[in-house]
């Protein structure tokens, strides 16, 4: 659940209790404090296997509150406040944080200016006193947010035909804002957007006001559950904001480019629908509001952001694309609200339990409501199944991104090869235990984070016996297993090279 940041006068009486402590052991402090201001920052991780350097020890943060102020040219920095409320779970004389790709004007820790360092990409913050384990600390960073990047590093800021949107995914959220940049550390978000009057600003979460003022337009939105900062979502454009009803009267709110609001207008209105099919598949949607973000931009992808996802809005109006595969697109995103974003994965190793699953209801909501069959697509995905392993890692231990293309971690072996585990898994335990442990991965653990072994675990309580040796050689097995119930499934041979070196 998220934390509720701690009352200012917690943190001066700690303050006041180490002063007596430091002067007490004065002399055998000096020569530590020396050494310690003398070692240069350095950047930390908290050792995620694909990207060791990413998030940072010593902390916890319950919230974020995010200010930018847009000048109405995306290709100019914003001006940004980032304050965060954390925990410390560690005495700390440093704070990293993961940011890169902008200015930092000041920090502040708990009210009073504090040192800071550029160490790789983590801003390295000097306190004016140690933080000590178990204490509550407010962190202000003064900075800009640059959407304009270098060509070998694009993402965070996405700049569109008339503003901005966000995609974070997977390792750049800290290229926009100063954060803890992993998933394993979900927070409550604040945002507010200050744009010139005629733009229009919406973010993650619900609307907390409107102020208008000078020709600026500042909007405010609240999550109501705890977020991993690759899933924050802002965008600023001369966009529509639609509304209607979802089921259990959730509000649904799209994001359209105004000049194609009929256009999309007929996509849209499939939401409500699919977000009551995907109840029917896996119970209640876990947040407080969905809609879709029509981005003019090309991507290349779309995107989970929480509860707003990102769209290509040509990805609906480029006729090309069979109506079918579109809704089964949209469904994909949708179903990423409870695999990933409720329950979102402990490391990035467990990547295969966000996209298996979305790739999974994608295929089931096309088999279903355009006569696609599931089964003639788990078997393409089997006989290719090996090939995606050498080429990228068995399911649940993906190989490492190669340099300079980060997001390398999405190749197909954790979108339809994990899906063909699930499929796997479902002739192993038979549908109806399949569907329970669905309905028990999301419940368990909502608002929070999971493991692969988490859900082994859960398949094992639901199967009423050790799943263990059948989930190590689908998740972790060079090979491909047999598929239970189709011994005649074979994989596809690889195509003979062709001469030369």
């Amino acid at each position: 659940m998220p934390h509720t940041p701690h009352p200012p006068a917690r943190r001066s009486r700690a303050r006041g209790r180490r002063r007596l402590r430091a002067a007490a052991l004065l002399a055998s402090a000096v020569s530590v404090c020396l050494v310690a201001a003398s070692a240069p920052p350095t950047p930390l991780g908290v050792g995620d296997r694909l990207f060791p350097h990413l998030g940072n020890p010593g902390y916890d943060v319950a919230a974020y509150d995010l200010s930018f102020t847009y000048s109405g040219s995306n290709t100019e920095p914003l001006r940004a406040v980032t304050t965060i409320d954390a925990r410390t779970t560690a005495d700390l004389d440093r704070v990293n944080l993961d940011f890169a790709h902008g200015k930092v004007d000041s920090v502040e820790v708990d009210g009073e200016p504090a040192g800071f360092a550029t160490a790789g990409e983590d801003l390295v913050i000097t306190p004016e006193d140690a933080l000590d384990e178990g204490e509550w600390t407010r962190i202000t960073v003064r900075h800009t947010s640059d959407p304009v990047y270098p060509e070998d590093r694009e993402g965070g800021w996405v700049r569109t035909a008339d503003g901005l949107a966000m995609a974070n995914q997977a390792d750049v959220a800290h290229l926009v804002f100063p954060c803890n940049d992993h998933p394993s550390d979900k927070a409550s978000f604040t945002f507010r957007v200050t744009a010139p009057d005629g733009l229009t600003a919406v973010a993650n979460g619900l609307p907390a006001g409107v102020d208008r003022t000078g020709g600026t337009t500042t909007w405010t939105y609240r999550t109501a559950h705890p977020m991993a900062t690759e899933l924050a979502q802002v965008s600023i454009g001369r966009s529509t904001v639609l509304h209607r009803t979802g089921p259990h009267g959730l509000p649904v709110r799209d994001v359209v480019p105004t000049e194609h609001r009929a256009a999309l207008e007929p996509w849209l209105a499939k939401t409500p629908g699919q977000i009551a099919w995907m109840e029917e598949k896996v119970g209640r949607y876990p947040f407080e509001t969905y809609g879709l973000l029509m981005a003019d931009a090309t991507t290349g992808f779309e995107l989970e952001t929480q509860t707003l996802s990102l769209f290509e809005r040509e990805l609906f109006t480029e006729p090309g694309y069979p109506k079918w595969y579109v809704e089964s697109i949209m469904v994909h995103e949708l179903a990423h609200q409870w695999f990933g974003n409720s329950v979102g994965p402990a490391t990035w190793s467990d990547l295969w339990l966000n996209e298996g699953h979305a790739t999974w209801y994608e295929a089931l909501y096309a088999q279903e409501t355009a006569d696609k069959p599931l089964e003639a697509r788990m078997k393409a995905a089997y006989g290719a199944s090996d090939g995606w392993r050498a080429k990228g890692g068995p399911p649940a231990a993906p190989k490492p991104p190669t340099s300079g293309s980060k997001t390398g971690i999405f190749r197909a072996n954790v979108y339809d090869g994990a899906a063909l585990v699930l499929y796997a898994l479902r002739q192993e335990i038979g549908r109806p235990a399949f569907e329970r442990l669905e309905r028990a991965w999301v419940t368990r653990h909502r608002d929070g984070t999971a493991t692969t072994a988490d859900f082994v675990r859960i398949a094992s309580e639901t199967a009423g016996r050790d799943l263990g040796d059948f989930f190590q050689g689908w998740l972790y097995g060079e090979k491909t297993p047999p598929m239970p119930g189709h011994p005649d499934w074979k994989p596809t041979p690889a195509p003979a090279r062709a001469g030369g070196a």
